[in-house]
């Protein structure tokens, strides 16, 4: 009889555990913004419901997703975007967490911010260490942190004139958010390895793109005990 892998043991370890919770902070595409209509996608094919899916009923999978949230830029055309202002809230309002994954910068690439890739890099790494200084984890100590990278643009389209230059930025974006996970030490992914964005509108994922982040995420936190 073939003996279980090690990810099946750990699956199976988080599905007798006390129960744990994951808050996802981000943008639309933690929203579930649909690019064929604008419309929000159903939880089972948000990656957000994908990783509850996965890790069972014993994880409680937040969701913190915005439409147009930045990392920390006011956006003098869109209301409440600032993801700093709404994350101390956020790690009042669902203490104790055990995982926060912290997935934002798209937005910071619009032309009107003209932010470099280390200038957005510089305001995830303000939103990390707000988030490993808090009181918000188990028994008030910090949350731990997973740290995602945003995939590339695609083909903006009618999008074009607002991400000006934006598309080679987002290309930088993985480099920089690599440093700041290393001078956090804290769990990394580069998603520019994992999904592509839709060239529906060059910003949104589709289905796959969503199922695929969601099942590698949680994976990857069962091979790295993030909630352990």
């Amino acid at each position: 009889m073939k003996e279980p892998s090690t990810f099946a043991w750990r699956a199976l370890f988080f599905s007798i555990i006390q129960m744990k919770s994951i808050v996802c902070f981000g943008d639309s595409n933690t929203w579930g913004y649909n690019p064929k209509d604008g419309r929000r996608y159903p939880e089972s094919i948000r990656w957000t419901g994908i990783l509850q899916s996965e890790l069972g009923r014993n994880i409680k999978v937040i969701e913190e997703g915005l439409n147009g949230r930045t990392s920390v830029w006011v956006d003098p055309i869109e209301a409440y975007p600032n993801g700093k202002d709404a994350l101390i809230p956020c790690l009042d309002s669902h203490c104790p967490i055990d995982l926060i994954i912290l997935l934002l910068g798209t937005n910071d690439l619009k032309a009107h911010f003209d932010k470099s890739p280390k200038a957005i890099a510089g305001g995830i790494r303000l939103l990390g260490e707000l988030i490993q200084s808090s009181a918000s984890g188990p028994d008030g100590a910090p949350p731990r942190l997973l740290l995602l990278a945003p995939p590339p643009l695609g083909h903006l389209g009618s999008l074009a004139a607002r991400f000006k230059g934006g598309t080679e930025k987002s290309n930088q974006l993985g480099a920089h958010y690599q440093q700041v996970a290393r001078e956090l030490n804290c769990a990394f992914t580069d998603l520019g390895g994992k999904i592509q964005s839709s060239d529906q509108d060059g910003i949104h994922w589709e289905p796959e793109a969503h199922q695929t982040l969601g099942q590698h995420l949680a994976e990857k936190i069962i091979r790295n005990d993030l909630l352990t």
